[in-house]
């Protein structure tokens, strides 16, 4: 189910700020290259769509720039809103096992974990 709310990115991290108002620590990255094989963050159809809406707002920039940053805006929104929508249907489907009673594998969550991490990783190096 995807949200119909366009949120930018300020309301985004003005949100995240609100929530986040505790002690946090730098997480260490020792080896970048720990997940080589990492899988994408996005699926596909997804991730084309979105480099399909970006190459047109680099060439709308031209006749009109201020528009152009406020679809780009948007769609960092978007994709930041996707990729939390991935792992907010991963955790869920967790949840659902372990709400049933039914054990979760540990091959189940290491991966999970390792998605994560993954995630960490890509975030921080950037």
């Amino acid at each position: 189910m995807e949200s119909t709310t366009q949120l930018t990115t300020e309301e985004m991290a003005q949100t995240a700020n609100e929530g986040a108002r505790r002690e946090t620590r730098e997480i260490p990255i020792t080896d970048r290259s720990e997940e080589p094989n990492a899988e994408p963050l996005l699926a596909s159809d997804a991730s084309d769509s979105m480099r399909g809406r970006w190459e047109a707002i680099q060439t709308g920039f031209v006749d009109d720039p201020r528009a152009a940053v406020k679809e780009a805006d948007e769609l960092v929104a978007d994709g930041i809103r996707k990729l939390s929508d991935s792992f907010t249907q991963e955790r869920s489907r967790l949840e659902k096992e372990w709400s049933q009673g039914n054990d979760v594998s540990t091959e189940d969550l290491r991966q999970a974990l390792r998605r994560y991490r993954a995630f960490f990783h890509r975030l921080l190096a950037v």
